[in-house]
């Protein structure tokens, strides 16, 4: 592993629950500028899903908690008041990096008991956070993952991904897999409001066409969508006709909730950037974490396209497949061929 401008700080009695021996670090980049990394080791990686959650998986791995992308309404923020930090700015300047990740995957994958589900990575917090390309955790948990031949996918605001192109094709050649690109909005405004130190979303179509022309099954995920910001529907429609050219075998998209933690920086942020929207968004959320279901009814409109010929409009809806585009990527897969040497 290779340190450029880094330091380590031996900061005394310094303690995350949960986890013994941390290392703190800090990097002399301009990205990182007043951020700690808090080394440590995982006692297991392979998170289960609760139950009641309506996701279409029960695994996750996270390698990373807390995010440097900064998404003002990021519903994992209040995820790190269980290590006793907070969820608005400790959220993004204090990150917590498993750095055994890969090693830890690769035992709790080769257990007796495991069953070779689904594994989700990026469904809580960035796995190609700008420090991955420091870290570089991804490409042993990918190897791991390839090794036990496990169906698994991928969620990130990141072309970083790019960097484990070798390694996702061999993943789609032995296994299910798909990489999917979050993109909430293209307006420039409202990305760099509400996402203010994540990649571009010009970069990110890029990054999901690379991966659609190299045979991977390939997605993209509009969400949230947020009233008023950015839900106009010449802006989905963009946002889709683009994904579609890139090669995207299905589009998704989730309306905006705020939960406890999520919705008291979400608001302050509102407050500050669009104030004229803050009754709309007291009044959408009077009742708790979810807008009504009329307000997401219509949302998920925006991505079904009501004014699409009808066979188009099926593929759009929440999480269909577009036929022509899973058409042409299975036309585009190569079998994987291990190396002998």
């Amino acid at each position: 592993m290779r340190w450029d401008g880094q330091t380590i700080d031996h900061e005394a009695g310094k303690r995350l629950p949960g986890y013994r021996d941390v290392t703190v670090r800090h990097f002399d980049a301009p990205e990182a500028v007043d951020t700690r990394f808090y080394e440590v080791h995982a006692k297991s990686i392979l998170n289960r899903v609760p139950e009641a959650s309506q996701v279409p998986f029960r695994w996750t791995v996270n390698p990373y908690r807390g995010c440097a992308h900064a998404c003002t309404y990021c519903f994992a923020r209040p995820t790190h008041e269980y290590l006793e930090l907070g969820a608005g700015s400790d959220f993004e300047r204090e990150i917590v990096v498993k750095v055994n990740a890969p090693e830890r995957l690769r035992v709790e994958l080769g257990r007796s008991r495991w069953q070779r589900e689904h594994v989700a990575l990026g469904t809580n917090t960035d796995p190609y956070q700008w420090v991955e390309g420091r870290y570089e955790l991804m490409r042993g948990i990918w190897e791991a993952l390839r090794d036990a031949r496990n169906p698994c996918s991928v969620l990130t605001k990141s072309p970083l991904l790019l960097r484990d192109l070798d390694l996702m094709k061999e993943l789609s050649s032995v296994t299910d897999f798909s990489a999917a690109l979050s993109i909430p909005t293209l307006d420039r405004r409202a990305w760099r409001a509400t996402e203010p130190r994540s990649p571009s979303p010009t970069a990110r179509l890029e990054a999901l066409a690379e991966l659609s022309r190299a045979g991977i099954r390939t997605g993209v995920l509009v969400a949230p969508l947020m009233p008023g910001i950015n839900d106009s529907p010449e802006q989905v429609r963009e946002v889709v006709r683009l994904a579609s050219e890139a090669g995207a075998v299905y589009i998704t998209g989730i309306a905006l909730h705020l939960r406890r933690g999520v919705r008291e920086v979400f608001m302050e942020w509102l407050g500050e950037h669009r104030p004229e929207l803050v009754p709309r968004y007291e009044a959408l959320y009077r009742a708790g974490a979810y807008m009504p279901v009329a307000e997401r009814r219509r949302l998920t409109q925006l991505l079904q396209g009501p004014l699409m010929p009808p066979k188009e409009r099926f593929s759009r809806v929440i999480g269909a497949t577009a036929p022509a585009a899973e058409k042409a990527w299975r036309a585009r897969r190569e079998p994987y061929q291990p190396s002998l040497f």
